[in-house]
């Protein structure tokens, strides 16, 4: 199983195959290209507007206000490139790659290849801390075991990591790019050189658009607090899907409905939720059916958390602020452990 499409269907009769049945019977794994092309037009009108806006206010501390709009727009990008990622926009796998490409690599800045390769080791183990890559330690620990093992200096780090987090957010972005350098360096293939061209061209495009159009310190400032931003969003998007929720492993003998379903969480909200999350928000009906147009998330979510009440398997969905708070609230348990191991 990959992250790009759904498993094979398990014994006719299995929990996930029967509802599996009833999303592809209601016709929500069906493409949606009017959907598609209607947020692609919106996507590109915010960036034009940001590019006007950049031109026209010229030297002007109000530009900070433009690196705002452009931290917005990058990570909206981001979202449409997990998209192509998941192989939710076309049928075809080569028209996803081409386009997640140009999104991430020359739209961005970082690199699509290493985070399809990342993302899909974490939809295949969500939550399983020796094979998810999104929970393996690092800055911050995420299970009692990774606290236990870490440092006398890192333990004590950690102990704060819960007041940490969003303020690390904000090299969230640098954090991306340092990744992606170092994956496709590594990688000896044509595409990845590819890939490092486009990123390259990206950055270079980028700064010297900026360090024309603004005296240094502006643009500096310019680009610190665009970065800053991008990373922060991009990272308050995912930071609500699994942080907190029950850890698994191959011991735990989970189908992959309850793996998928226990160690998500949803996001309630309206259009706008949907929007600013990219369909994140949905993190449930999108780990058990990857594939699925973000635009069908929410009929999908009726069918599923029926299904789920039926089934007797725990689904859980909360306010944006309540995530954050259980999140950190993980976060904050796990640190304690972490200096208490000391």
């Amino acid at each position: 199983m990959t992250a790009t499409g759904t498993p094979a269907d398990g014994p006719r009769g299995s929990a996930y195959s029967i509802l599996s049945r009833q999303i592809k019977q209601a016709g929500l794994l069906d493409r949606r290209p009017g959907w598609y092309t209607a947020q692609t037009a919106l996507l590109l009108a915010l960036l034009a507007a940001g590019v006007t806006a950049l031109v026209v206010i010229g030297d002007s501390w109000w530009q900070l206000l433009v690196a705002a709009w452009f931290a917005v727009v990058s990570t909206q990008l981001g979202f449409l490139g997990h998209d192509a990622g998941h192989r939710q926009i076309f049928r075809s796998a080569r028209s996803n790659h081409g386009v997640g490409i140009m999104l991430a690599n020359l739209g961005v800045g970082f690199s699509y290849g290493w985070w399809v390769d990342k993302h899909n080791r974490h939809h295949a183990h969500p939550n399983d801390e020796d094979r998810d890559p999104d929970i393996g330690a690092g800055a911050l620990v995420f299970t009692t075991r990774q606290a236990e093992a870490s440092g006398r200096l890192a333990g004590f780090f950690h102990r704060y990591q819960a007041w940490m987090f969003f303020p690390m957010l904000l090299l969230e972005a640098v954090s991306l790019r340092v990744s992606s350098v170092r994956y496709l360096i590594g990688a000896r293939d044509r595409s990845r050189f590819r890939e490092l061209v486009l990123i390259t061209l990206h950055l270079v495009a980028y700064l010297a658009a900026v360090f024309v159009l603004l005296p240094p310190g502006k643009a500096v400032a310019f680009v610190v607090l665009h970065q800053a931003l991008f990373g922060l969003y991009l990272g308050c998007s995912f930071a609500p899907n699994h942080k907190g929720m029950p850890p698994l492993s191959p011991a735990d003998n989970a189908d992959y409905l309850r793996r998928q379903v226990l160690t998500s969480r949803n996001v309630r909200g309206l259009w706008l939720t949907d929007f600013a999350l990219g369909g994140l928000n949905y993190q449930i009906e999108h780990h058990l059916f990857p594939s699925m147009p973000r635009g069908n998330l929410r009929r999908a979510q009726l069918l599923v958390k029926q299904f789920c009440a039926d089934q007797q398997v725990s689904y859980l969905e909360t306010g944006l602020v309540s995530s954050y708070a259980q999140a950190l609230r993980h976060l904050d348990t796990v640190g304690r452990t972490a200096a208490h191991a000391r």
